[in-house]
């Protein structure tokens, strides 16, 4: 049995699979605000309430935003405040007394959709989160890659590729720099650059469903999206060569994506041909669950 835990900012979900992806549990509870201790009771509750209700003890994988430093084996980057800098690893692992994986949550979506989702069979997956961050994950053959520094697939925070000049030199990032591939297709990046060019607030279902009945200057907010996309996601493939990319998040809902940025990207791609396939993720929310119980 493997059992995942989404750790996230709001909720902690838990998932318990057996070993072709039955769903056999799922709770999901609040996450305890400002309290590392009570986070981590929570937890080992949840996983020893799962064992006890399914009679049987389960692998362990843990999902956050964040990831664990190379430097000090402590939490960083995690939007749960209160879990940098803690060793919650190496205090998880005596709570349970066994190993657990920890990997980020784009990480997870990624396992997730290559293991049994969107590009299920797939050797090279290349998953991308788009909400509001811009993360991605690296699966090859079954695997997650990480890298030496822990950062594989860090795609959000590198400059957009090929950009224009009137790209240049885009907005700023919460990383301390400028145009990062995050601020122009992240959900709030892209209605901020809307907002920029036509005055109006809308959220990108708004800025689509407005250019499907018409408007021209959706329309061409959503093509200048795309035309970013294609660029960015041939950048990957010139430099990965996935078999499959899946979206996730938010904006990855939006159909015309996966129509009309294929068709632009290939001037990018340094090939005669693109055989890599775009594809919508197929569980969703619940892939990063799912993902860490792949761990």
């Amino acid at each position: 049995m493997k059992l995942g835990i989404d750790l996230g900012g709001t909720k902690i979900e838990i998932i318990a699979l057996d070993d072709t992806g039955v769903e056999l549990l799922r709770h999901r509870v609040p996450t305890p605000q400002g309290d590392y201790s009570s986070t981590l009771k929570l937890i080992t509750d949840l996983v020893n309430h799962a064992e006890s209700e399914l009679g049987q003890q389960g692998s362990v994988g843990i999902g956050t935003p964040g990831s664990i430093s190379k430097v000090t084996g402590l939490l960083k980057n995690s939007n749960s405040l209160q879990l940098n800098g803690k060793p919650i690893l190496q205090d998880l692992e005596l709570l349970l007394k066994r190993q657990i994986k920890i990997c980020n949550d784009a990480n997870c979506f990624a396992l997730s959709e290559a293991k049994d989702g969107a590009a299920s069979g797939a050797e090279v997956v290349f998953g991308v989160i788009i909400g509001t961050g811009t993360g991605a994950g690296i699966v090859v053959n079954g695997q997650v890659l990480t890298g030496p520094n822990g950062i594989a697939g860090e795609w959000g925070h590198n400059a957009l590729p090929w950009p224009r000049e009137d790209e240049l030199p885009g907005p700023e990032c919460y990383c301390g720099k400028k145009g990062c591939i995050e601020t122009f297709l992240s959900g709030p990046g892209m209605s901020k650059l809307h907002q920029h060019a036509t005055g109006d607030s809308l959220s990108p279902e708004e800025i689509a469903v407005k250019a499907d009945a018409g408007s021209e200057v959706c329309e061409l907010s959503m093509q200048r999206y795309e035309h970013r996309l294609a660029r960015s996601l041939a950048h990957v493939i010139n430099i990965v060569d996935p078999h499959v990319i899946v979206l996730g998040g938010g904006v990855s809902n939006l159909e015309r994506l996966y129509i009309n940025v294929p068709k632009l990207w290939s001037r990018w791609i340094f090939s005669d041909r693109v055989d890599t396939k775009l594809v919508k993720h197929r569980f969703g929310d619940s892939s990063g669950v799912r993902g860490a119980a792949w761990l």
